[in-house]
């Protein structure tokens, strides 16, 4: 672990060389922190010739944040990915899960980037019909938990953990391992800025994008994923029998595989 600025914490691995001179920045998503791109894919990466930098956002895992997590916003994770780009020798691809997706989305509408890679990533439309399809079918335990001022009550509990995050194939001591090193959220983010207060602007991203989606994800329909690709003036590219943690799942090597080498056919 190492600190940007003294502020943020990040997961640091690997080193620009000739074959890839271009570092790599990892957004986690909603609930997570580094840790999730930690446990396959900085590794993955530093061994085939990058620099694999995953931040924790503000009020994750070990990085501060000047204001309590709930009243967080978009624009402060934006801030954040900022900041630790602007630490690295050259701007990096950006390349981000689920919520850490809309970021990187926000971020490419500001800040210029060699590239940008979305994995499972929420839509830049936002939030709001993948919550009504999720309380539509879990209601039940939407219904008895406090879901709105303390999202990790619902989204947490391991039996709706392994529906929305997992595919049926993954492994229970894997989602346990995992379910278990989840944190709260933003409700800010979640409820406001991810709903109706700060969506995306795909017109205003001019880097080359990578969308990559999974058949059994729980959160985002392929529907969503492909609409989100042609905002972006690309095509989806889908995983079978994968869940929407594509960087635990058990295929996790085939997704790091695909995006070596598009971005080595970017010349990056």
């Amino acid at each position: 672990m190492s600190r940007v600025n003294q502020t943020l914490e990040v997961v640091d691995k690997g080193e620009a060389g000739d074959r890839h001179r271009t570092p790599l920045l990892f957004v986690h998503g909603a609930f997570h922190s580094a840790w999730c791109w930690d446990e396959h894919f900085l590794d993955f990466f530093a061994d085939r010739g990058y620099r694999a930098v995953a931040l924790n956002l503000r009020g994750h895992a070990n990085s501060p944040s000047p204001t309590p997590l709930s009243r967080c916003t978009v624009a402060d994770y934006v801030d954040d990915v900022h900041a630790v780009a602007q630490g690295l020798p050259t701007p990096p691809v950006v390349i981000g899960h689920s919520m850490g997706g809309f970021v990187v989305q926000k971020y490419l509408a500001a800040h210029v980037a060699p590239a940008g890679v979305l994995v499972a990533s929420a839509p830049p439309r936002g939030l709001v019909p993948a919550v009504a399809r999720i309380i539509r079918t879990h209601p039940r335990h939407s219904a008895r938990t406090r879901s709105l001022d303390k999202p990790l009550e619902f989204f947490g509990t391991p039996q709706i953990a392994r529906a929305l995050f997992y595919s049926p194939g993954t492994p229970d001591e894997l989602v346990d391992r995992y379910v278990g090193r989840l944190q709260d959220e933003s409700t800010r983010v979640l409820y406001r800025d991810l709903t109706f207060g700060d969506l995306a602007q795909p017109r205003r991203v001019s880097a080359p994008m990578l969308v990559l989606g999974a058949e059994l994800d729980g959160f985002f329909s392929m529907r969503e994923v492909r609409a989100t690709a042609r905002a972006y003036r690309t095509v989806a590219e889908f995983f079978p029998a994968m869940g929407h943690n594509m960087m635990l799942e058990p295929g996790w090597a085939a997704v790091a595989e695909h995006i070596d080498t598009w971005l080595t056919g970017q010349g990056l």
